[in-house]
């Protein structure tokens, strides 16, 4: 009977699977059909100079340089290594197969299912023309199937040196590079028909992932991918051994275009790399397809920005950015360098501290403004962290800790709060972390790759948001060729911090702007936060990064000034990324303000328990006001602890001896208290105002003498404690005097 189950088990197994194995030939088949009868787009294979038609926020045209492969490079006109250094390391079998080779792919479909991932393509170079003329760019098995049927279908229509031609000149090389001829005018500054041999294998090598292999940020990289296509070519035989040698020992000699940085880092191009994301498709296919991009570009801003950073005189790379904070729109952009520094992640330094230190711990109860901390050495988790110039502070409050950024405290402070938490505000606030950064060293901003512009920007658009977060955004919308609405920006916010905490975040930064290391905005007649951030380079007086993030509550502004190869720089965020904002906003005045919330409120703390036990306390009834402060609190987090100075004064506690004749007394006074010291029923003494160690030597002229010690708040004398010591000389018959106490 069992036997029998078994067998019937097995033949329903076979046939479930025999089914399921037709029903997916047959959806490939549906698939692969309907590829075949698609019409190949012969416009986008062929034309070279294409615009892009990109509006600002008033559909007034952006005038910028939105063209794309605006040269074109004849296959006759290349160097045969040229051409054979991208086939060497592309497509080896490229003029035998028929646009697929099916070995390749089945070794790729292995690798895929192993890793339960699509990251191996196998794609030949027929098929990489499809994919970046034809088809999205999206990593599915639909797409996969419609690319070998659309590679077979060109293989038809075109030689195989026409297929090549067009590949070379569709390919992206990086740095808006489209074609190998813009390549290598970027790169190299020279027409393809010149590249060297190893120029060439420069260019083959990054098409791979061109910001891994790019030439100006990753040129060890560069150097190591290069070195592997001529390898590839001398195995292939299409390079002799002594040409092979010649080249890989060739150092990196870059040409950069100068008139062509500019355009790089434009409002435009950030703006088409976006729409690359939202649509799917290359820019060249965007071009072609007659698609209009209309951006939150305000053409007042974008000048003022421009001029704000062209006022002062930076040698180095710089970018600028503009976030209207409700809308979550970058209004302008502003970037200058051989790279796209948007694409760059650099280290925030100090200006991650509001982010992912001190926000978290006010949302978390864990601090108030006014709360102490110990600056002080530490070891924390084998990391010793160190301030500026290895100066400690003692106690210091929070709100001071963050205005003059202080080291120390904001690592003892996520502590408090704990890494991972900390990390989950950070992350819902648009910053990314890498799994390896786990240590206390992010809290000073020590990231494993860290964070561009538009992202930490766009974080502190946050706290203006009243805890709401909108990641920032180029492009409103989209039309096609006919007007059609294809995208509409609908980016929702949402809720990170109670609006609490991110007022009592915003007026700490306030400080920061008046009085701490963005102080330079002191005088601007605005309602403005600020924090600054400094990298420096180790062991050097030169730094690598230089920041300043200031906003209103109507827009953020972010500063960035280094250098993407990492040359360093004599900036620092305090200076002239504080200047650049400053000189912004003077043209650009912004009248908003920052509405405090109801459920802040402003509480009388005392001040001289503050400073003694460095405990936050109400201050009660009974507290002068000249010995209060009064600090801002979240209705939801209120000092627990009343003070009981001023209600009761206590003893003092005094220390006593005699030396040859005379009292010394020792005591410790307060500022606060006064001190009547009363021999015989007379005040000899007073002591009023003084802090610390009080030493008073009183001449002993009777055998019995009471010394009186009255104490008591100064501005409240009618409340006294009062302290009596008698000294008493006892004479003894052959021995010395002695006095007791």
């Amino acid at each position: 009977m069992m036997k029998k189950f078994i067998k019937w088990f097995m033949i329903l197994i076979i046939i479930s699977l025999a089914l399921a194995l037709t029903g997916l030939g047959l959806y490939i088949s549906s698939i692969y059909v309907n590829a075949k009868s698609m019409e190949i787009n012969e416009d986008v294979l062929t034309s070279s100079a294409l615009t892009l038609n990109i509006f600002d926020l008033d559909n007034r045209p952006i005038k910028e340089d939105n063209e794309i492969n605006h040269s074109y490079a004849k296959i006759e006109t290349l160097n045969p290594y040229t051409k054979e250094a991208f086939i060497s390391i592309e497509d080896k079998v490229f003029y035998q197969h028929h646009g697929v080779n099916y070995k390749r792919i089945a070794k790729a479909g292995l690798n895929n299912l192993k890793s339960h991932s699509l990251k191996e393509g196998a794609s030949t170079i027929t098929q990489q023309l499809i994919k970046n003329t034809q088809l999205s760019s999206e990593k599915t098995y639909d797409r996969k199937i419609k690319e070998i049927a659309l590679a077979q279908k060109i293989e038809k229509m075109y030689d195989k040196d026409q297929i090549l031609e067009y590949y070379l000149n569709v390919i992206y090389f990086g740095n808006n590079c489209y074609g190998i001829e813009s390549a290598s005018n970027y790169y190299f500054s020279k027409s393809a028909k010149e590249l060297s041999l190893d120029e060439s294998c420069i260019l083959a090598g990054m098409i791979k992932s061109p910001a891994k292999y790019s030439p100006i940020k990753n040129s060890e990289n560069c150097l190591k991918r290069r070195n592997l296509v001529l390898k590839e070519m001398k195995k292939d035989g299409k390079i002799t051994i002594d040409e092979y040698t010649l080249a890989k020992e060739k150092k990196l000699n870059l040409n950069l275009n100068q008139d062509k940085i500019n355009r790089l880092n434009s409002y435009s191009q950030a703006s088409i790399d976006e729409a690359e994301k939202i649509l799917g498709i290359p820019a060249r296919q965007i071009a072609l397809a007659g698609y209009k991009i209309y951006t939150y570009q305000d053409k007042e801003k974008q000048q003022a920005l421009l001029d704000a950073i062209q006022s002062q005189e930076i040698s180095s790379d710089s970018a600028g950015i503009i976030i209207d904070n409700e809308k979550g729109a970058i209004t302008a952009y502003v970037g200058d360098s051989c790279y796209k520094i948007l694409d760059a992640k650099r280290q925030p330094g100090s200006c991650i501290k509001p982010v992912l230190v001190y926000a978290p711990a006010l949302n978390e109860d864990i601090i108030y403004p006014c709360t102490q901390i110990l600056d002080e050495k530490i070891t924390i988790s084998d990391y010793t962290p160190k301030n500026v110039g290895n100066l400690y502070r003692g106690y210091v409050s929070s709100r001071e800790a963050l205005s003059k950024s202080i080291n120390i405290p904001a690592v003892k402070v996520l502590s408090y709060v704990g890494i991972d938490k900390a990390k989950i505000y950070a992350q819902q606030m648009g910053i990314n972390f890498d799994e390896k950064d786990d240590s206390y060293t992010i809290a000073l901003g020590g990231m494993t790759y860290g964070v561009n512009l538009a992202e930490l920007a766009g974080s502190y658009t946050t706290f203006a948001n009243n805890g709401y977060y909108k990641q920032p955004k180029f492009i409103s919308f989209i039309t096609d060729k006919n007007n059609k609405l294809v995208y509409i920006n609908k980016t929702q916010s949402e809720k990170i911090l109670r609006e609490d905490s991110a007022y009592l975040l915003t007026d700490m930064l306030k400080t920061c702007a008046k009085s701490g290391t963005a102080k330079k905005l002191s005088d601007l007649n605005l309602d403005i936060a600020s924090k600054t951030g400094t990298v420096g380079k180790s062991n050097s007086k030169l730094n690598l990064d230089a920041w300043n993030i200031s906003y209103t509550k109507a827009q953020t502004v972010g500063i960035w000034l280094g250098n993407l190869d990492n040359t360093p720089i004599s900036y620092a965020g305090g200076n002239q990324p504080t200047q650049i904002v400053k000189k912004y906003f003077e043209i650009m005045p912004d009248n908003s303000t920052f509405d405090r919330p109801n459920s802040i409120v402003e509480k009388r703390i005392d001040a001289i328990t503050l400073d003694e036990t460095h405990v936050v306390s109400l201050a009660n009834s009974f507290t002068p006001d000249r010995y209060t402060q009064t600090e801002l609190f979240s209705s939801f987090n209120l000092p627990s602890d009343v003070s009981n100075k001023f209600v009761q004064v206590e003893k003092v506690k005094v220390s006593s001896h005699v030396e040859k004749g005379m009292a010394i007394l020792e005591f410790d006074a307060k500022d606060y208290e006064s001190y009547d010291i009363i021999v015989q029923g007379q005040t000899i003494n007073q002591i009023i105002g003084k802090n610390g160690k009080q030493t008073l030597t009183i001449p002993l002229t009777d055998s019995k003498q009471d010394i009186i010690i009255e104490n008591y708040y100064t501005l409240s004398p009618e409340n006294k404690e009062s302290q009596k010591l008698s000294f008493v000389k006892k004479e003894k018959q052959n021995t010395s005097n002695k006095w007791y106490i």
